[in-house]
């Protein structure tokens, strides 16, 4: 059975820069590294991991350019959250968007181009609520 995300991992040719951005952008610095390889960052309500890997470790086909999968994070306000992140350097990739039924979602370019979904769903503190 499937327990929930484990870690979401980001390529990046420059694994201190983006160290440094995610540190910022979190509002944590990171728990775990393997120098020069991998960065890893738990964050948020359910301490969620994020890991940061040299693009160098990528399996051979991995994709060089964003796209794919987006995995969205809750914000309580997406549109101040788009701006932040905005001002921190990401680029914006959709602005927020309403999908119907209370959800919104938006989607930035992070400075080492993978996209950093930032979605606003209406059930997410209810759940967090039920879980403490």
């Amino acid at each position: 059975m499937l327990r929930g995300f484990a870690t979401i991992n980001y390529w990046t040719d420059d694994l201190a820069a983006a160290s440094a951005w995610y540190a910022k952008v979190l509002g944590v610095e990171p728990y775990f590294e393997v120098p020069g390889g991998y960065i890893e960052f738990r964050f948020g309500d359910y301490q969620q991991e994020l890991g940061l890997v040299n693009r160098a470790y990528a399996p051979e086909g991995t994709s060089t350019t964003s796209g794919g999968v987006v995995t969205y994070w809750h914000t309580d306000d997406i549109e101040a959250e788009v701006a932040r992140l905005v001002e921190l350097g990401a680029t914006l990739r959709e602005a927020p968007r309403d999908r119907g039924k209370g959800f919104i979602t938006a989607t930035v370019t992070d400075p080492f181009d993978n996209i950093l979904g930032i979605m606003y769903n209406p059930h997410y503190r209810d759940v967090l609520a039920e879980r403490d």
